[in-house]
């Protein structure tokens, strides 16, 4: 048995959750790889929603497994959150839920350096969304980090003191007074209080040596399905730095972040929105500041599942889907969001890039000087959410999809047109 890999293949925000839920009954064990609350899930079925921040989108369905790897980060207070989410729609992820030992604490304290760092940068902010990402994983690089297999230990609290008192040499080096930073709406002392609670509640889940737990399932002939976060171009090594996440997103992280070897992959499956978004700042080629933009804003609901933010909105962008279906080895496409182009009469697609008077077909070192070439392909102009098989795409729809294909060299095996589950259809 090998694992499958579910991941982004643009800046997130591809409809990852939903297509892990419908995935899911196809599995045994469902496995988060990377990230950490600054994921939002989404996952929308009889009438009800639900955004999962480090749970993997596997949860709802009772009979399967689902892990939280090595490579991911926790916050105990957000994970307790979408803990309570799901038992008040009697959901006990207690049941189905697996924590990896070697993930690693998000502290209340990484949460005021991350916010006090991008205080610090002014106009260049980034765009965290202040969940402590960042400096976790520089701790975990730098290897001082907490990890969840301590939380038992007779010194954890000696540890989490320390770790928290070289924060605060840092923090104290920045002009701001501490008070006037809030962590999810509670000043420090109030969340750090929240935090050690929810910590209790985290006790209560089994911590697993993931690493062995998910090679002796493939060994046991037990389907395995990788669920990635955030989206390719912003995967640390490949995305848009410096305006990216702090880990592997791309389909290497799942062998760092689960423990597997490269030779236990089997297909990738790569979610592309059937346009463009981005949260937060860096570059964008594609990018829409016009009617077009805010047309496919409200109509696709661009905003953060995880910060609120509005969403920038462009065109699909084949140059960066490619680099994408490069880098991951993609098997298999997943297009979502079609239903939100429905009102265009005609679409852009860009094929190329100009920069420095030169057209190029691939994304150079200097990204944020890129200028798209675009092509007109038209639109289907019509509503399509109520579509329940391929054979009643409008024509152009169809068109679109092999177009993509053509121009990717990889099918489209899934295409997604709302957000229920059971608006999807399977090629």
């Amino acid at each position: 048995m090998k694992v499958d890999v579910l991941l982004g293949l643009q800046w997130g925000d591809e409809g990852k959750g939903k297509i892990v839920d419908v995935l899911t009954p196809n599995y045994d064990i469902i496995a988060r790889f990377q990230g950490g609350p600054n994921a939002g899930h989404t996952i929308e079925f009889d009438r009800k929603k639900f955004v999962l921040h480090t749970i993997p989108s596997g949860i709802f369905n009772l009979d399967k497994t689902n892990v939280i790897g090595n490579g991911v980060i926790i916050d105990p207070f957000v994970l307790s959150k979408e803990i309570d989410q799901l038992k008040a729609e009697n959901i006990n992820p207690e049941n189905n839920l697996l924590i990896s030992k070697k993930s690693h604490l998000i502290l209340p304290s990484h949460r005021l350096l991350d916010a006090i760092y991008e205080a610090s940068k002014g106009k260049l902010k980034i765009g965290s969304t202040l969940k402590g990402i960042g400096p976790t994983y520089t701790d975990k690089t730098a290897r001082q980090g907490i990890r969840i297999g301590e939380i038992n230990a007779v010194d954890f609290k000696r540890k989490y003191d320390e770790l928290k008192e070289k924060h605060f040499r840092i923090i104290n080096t920045y002009p701001y007074e501490i008070d006037d930073f809030k962590i999810d709406g509670f000043s420090f002392d109030e969340y750090e209080k929240k935090w050690f609670e929810a910590l209790g509640i985290i006790k209560k889940f089994r911590q697993i040596d993931s690493e062995h737990f998910i090679n002796q399932s493939l060994k046991e002939g037990k389907s395995i399905l990788a669920e990635g976060a955030q989206g390719t171009l912003l995967d640390v090594d490949f995305g848009s730095y410096p305006f990216v996440t702090s880990s592997s997103t791309v389909c290497a992280g799942v062998c760092s972040g689960l423990g597997i070897a490269p030779s236990k992959i089997g297909k990738v499956y790569g979610i592309f929105k059937a346009y463009c978004t981005r949260v937060g700042s860096g570059p964008f080629p594609t990018e829409l500041e016009d009617e077009d933009g805010r047309s496919m804003r409200d109509a696709g609901n661009e905003y953060g599942s995880t910060t609120g933010r509005p969403r920038r909105c462009g065109w699909l962008d084949l140059v960066a889907l490619n680099y994408s279906v490069m880098l991951n080895g993609v098997t298999d496409l997943v297009m979502t969001k079609g239903d939100v182009l429905s009102h265009f009469k005609a679409l852009k697609v860009s094929t190329e890039y100009q920069v420095n008077g030169k057209t190029i077909d691939y994304i150079p070192f200097e990204n944020e000087l890129t200028r798209p070439v675009y092509k007109s392909v038209p639109g289907w102009n019509c509503d399509i959410d109520q579509i329940k098989r391929e054979d009643e795409f409008p024509e152009a729809l169809h068109q679109y999809v092999k177009y993509i294909e053509k121009e990717t060299g990889v099918r489209i095996s899934i295409v997604s047109l709302g957000p229920d589950r059971t608006q999807t259809i399977l090629r």
